[in-house]
């Protein structure tokens, strides 16, 4: 387990640019732990000198109180401010580090983590766990400073007595890293215990419809109580852990104490000291005990606060980036190429696609027929490489995929799914998503989608928000604002995965005419469950387990009475 000091030497970077706030921290600290001593002194001048002998001035007393916290009042402050200027800027520098990172993290990183998971780690545990840290660590600024000046005041007043003082450091500090390993396990595992709870909420939420449906809801509650109870189980823990601290601290504490009054009343009489003297120790020393408990208490929200924003670090150092070469050849011709590829999603599972070769010219539309799980998605998904093949390679214009600069890839790829992905954002920013668009270009996609007039009647027009993906709008009109922005794409190569499935008949024909006039002199595949929709394509593939069984033209495929056939009489037989 690595130490606390390397812990810490990890969340370095991300606050170097908060020097500023950090010294005004420590400056602040600084002075407000140079004042504790001063108390104890100002309590020993005035009994010896001020009721004994009446050599204080009577306005000295009440002017250095005053201006002694008034000092401690103002140092105070400017160390809180420092401190919290500096989490919320580290608060922001890791915020944008993180979610670059997702940005730019290869897509492998989506299959092993949940959107509920990265979502609670960067918005939720970066700012709390941040707070939590920079709070505890101010605690630990503050008293420590204030007990190393309080130890020179004792040291200063009575060495002997304050060497009983010295023999409770070394069994604090080994209570506290005792307890301190077992509260960061515990805190390792409620953090993924609340990762497993939140993905259940979410799971609920986006699968509601289904869960009603088919009555499930008390089997998904005792999921949910299942890992709320886990979640509650080991937060006791941590606190069993975390409250045992200070009573046992609070013990060694005392029989120091006892120890060192016996002494000093010994020493007091035997005449080694004077009444202010005794008064002054006593007082620092009770002084010393708020910090020493301070100390004691922080280590379990420190230990939560670290282990919270070591997760947002882990996420940016251990997720690997997106592999992108160095290609950029402007806009791509669309000449595809299958070189005997295969991929497989499980080791030990059957291949998605096996062994597959396929050429595709520059303009044509092909398209992909088969029954589910044939791998029609999993070939689209390869072109843009949101998945890898395990074998073999693919080409675009000749050159291979791994080649390209990868953001110039995706630029030669539009697609529109039958799984529709919109932003709870403008009508407009919808369609120029990603690139700079003028008014009148926006209004030319909407307008070949057949989407312009029902835009421009929103209560805002084209800056109408829609809604979390979409939730505004009726399916066709999603999938048609999907379609409006493949179109103001323009890119050369066009994915039609079921790209009218959600449109009535009169809309499909219409969208259909704007696709056929899209299609034109770029290159196209289709996925098609409906095989009407797929006619016209200049070449049908088709699909089965991985495999490519069959390839021609519509009438070709029929008359040769293949799968595409049996396909075609299953869907036509009515």
């Amino acid at each position: 387990m690595p130490t606390l000091l390397q812990r810490f030497a990890r969340l370095l970077p991300y606050i170097r640019n908060s020097r500023a706030g950090l010294v005004a921290a420590l400056t602040g600290s600084a002075v407000t732990a140079l004042t504790e001593p001063m108390i104890p002194a100002l309590m020993n001048r005035l009994l010896d000198q001020g009721f004994t002998h009446g050599k204080l001035p009577l306005w000295m007393v009440p002017a250095a109180i005053i201006g002694l916290f008034a000092l401690r009042s103002i140092s105070g402050f400017i160390a809180q401010y420092g401190l919290a200027w500096t989490a919320n800027r580290a608060v922001l520098v890791l915020r944008q580090a993180m979610f670059k990172r997702l940005l730019e993290s290869a897509p492998t990183l989506f299959g092993q983590q949940t959107a509920s998971g990265m979502t609670n780690t960067l918005v939720y545990e970066a700012q709390g766990g941040v707070s939590t840290l920079v709070n505890s660590l101010q605690t630990l600024v503050r008293d420590t400073l204030v007990l190393v000046a309080l130890l020179a005041y004792l040291l200063y007043q009575n060495w002997q007595l304050t060497l009983f003082v010295g023999f409770l450091f070394p069994a604090v500090g080994l209570v506290m890293r005792t307890i301190g390993r077992r509260l960061h396990r515990l805190t390792i595992e409620g953090q993924k215990a609340t990762d497993e709870l939140a993905y259940v909420v979410e799971e609920n939420m986006l699968a509601w419809r289904i869960v009603r449906l088919h009555g499930a809801e008390e089997p998904q509650s005792r999921r949910f109580m299942g890992r709320a109870d886990l979640v509650r189980r080991l937060m006791l823990k941590a606190v069993v852990a975390g409250a045992s601290m200070t009573p046992v601290t609070q013990m060694l504490a005392s029989v120091a104490l006892s120890a060192m009054i016996m002494v000093a009343l010994w020493q007091s009489n035997s005449g080694g000291a004077t009444v202010g003297g005794f008064v002054a120790f006593v007082m620092a020393m009770l002084q010393l005990i708020a910090p020493v408990k301070h100390l004691s208490d922080v280590m379990a929200p420190l230990t939560r606060g670290l282990a919270a924003v070591e997760r947002g670090v882990d996420l940016i150092e251990n997720s690997p980036l997106e592999a992108s070469g160095g290609y950029d050849g402007g806009r791509a011709r669309g000449e595809i190429a299958f070189e005997d590829v295969s991929l497989r999603y499980r080791e030990d599972g059957l291949p998605a696609v096996d062994h597959l070769s396929l050429r595709v010219k520059a303009g044509e539309t092909v398209a992909l027929v088969g029954p589910s799980g044939a791998g029609k998605s999993t070939l689209v998904n390869l072109l843009p490489r949101f998945i890898e093949p395990g074998e073999g390679r693919i080409t675009l214009d000749g050159v291979p995929l791994a080649e390209w600069n990868v953001q110039a890839l995706r630029r030669q790829f539009a697609l529109v799914s039958q799984d529709v992905v919109l932003f709870n954002d403008t009508v407009a920013a919808n369609v120029s998503l990603g690139a700079e668009m003028t008014r009148e270009q926006v209004r030319d996609a909407l307008r070949a989608a057949h989407l312009l007039n029902f835009a421009e009647g929103l209560p805002q027009g084209l800056d109408t928000l829609i809604g979390h993906n979409g939730n505004q709008l009726s399916g066709g009109q999603r999938q048609r604002l999907a379609i409006a922005r493949a179109i103001a794409k323009d890119a050369p190569v066009l994915i039609l995965d079921e790209a009218t499935s959600a449109l009535d008949s009169e809309s499909e024909r219409a969208v259909q005419d704007a696709l056929d006039h899209l299609m034109q002199g770029r290159t196209t595949l289709v996925i098609a469950h409906r095989l009407s929709t797929v006619e016209h394509a200049d070449r049908v593939l088709a699909l089965d387990t991985g495999r490519l069984v069959e390839q021609g033209t519509h009438a070709e495929l029929l008359a040769s009475g293949g799968l595409y056939a049996r396909l075609h009489a299953m869907q036509f037989r009515g």
